[in-house]
């Protein structure tokens, strides 16, 4: 079943993606694997164990950084001790006209695995990836929740799934989830 917390965000990312033509996109996921469903040309999943962005850009055997057309996080930016660093080297490792996608919680309880650090509205998105790099106009920022997902965020277990009665409207004043989509520019 799916999440209450995720369904209209990842909703919303799956028609952006597709619209991208994934069958040509080399894709990074650091987050576990919901991109997988895609029918990307080649995709790679890691864990933040397996790769952690705060400490530099991805490396091949020759010390190259590794580029991407897409690069998704869904659910991993609020763990990271430092998003700024890990946004700078993301940008670093899109090739030029590469998108980076970010998805986070704004309204839910605290869930450190081990560490639960940020929250972010989708202004607060669009200007961390400004100021990693990414030009203001290449950034769309959007947040979806309502009073009733955030009282049902209350509920154990968490995050709570999603139910038939469930109000999928959107409140601008309860966001519940928040996601970016940022493109670097064509000719870096």
């Amino acid at each position: 079943m799916a999440s209450l917390n995720r369904v209209v965000m990842q909703r919303e990312s799956r028609d952006w993606i597709t619209s991208l033509g994934p069958e040509k996109l080399d894709v990074l996921e650091l987050s576990g694997k919901w991109g997988q469903g895609f029918p990307f040309r080649s995709y790679l999943a890691l864990n933040r164990w397996k790769f952690d962005p705060c400490k530099g850009p991805m490396l091949d055997d020759r010390g190259k950084v590794v580029r991407f057309d897409l690069i998704l996080a869904n659910q991993v930016w609020e763990h990271l001790d430092r998003p700024y660093a890990a946004t700078r080297n993301i940008y670093r490792m899109l090739r030029p006209g590469g998108w980076f996608w970010v998805a986070v919680p704004f309204l839910a309880p605290f869930h450190g695995a081990p560490v639960d650090c940020s929250r972010w509205t989708a202004r607060g998105l669009k200007n961390l990836l400004v100021e990693a790099g990414f030009d203001p106009d290449r950034v769309q920022g959007h947040q979806w929740g309502n009073r009733h997902v955030a009282a049902r965020n209350l509920e154990l277990p968490w995050p709570p799934e999603l139910r038939e009665d469930d109000d999928l409207s959107n409140d601008p004043d309860f966001p519940v989830v928040a996601w970016a989509m940022a493109q670097k520019d064509g000719s870096q």
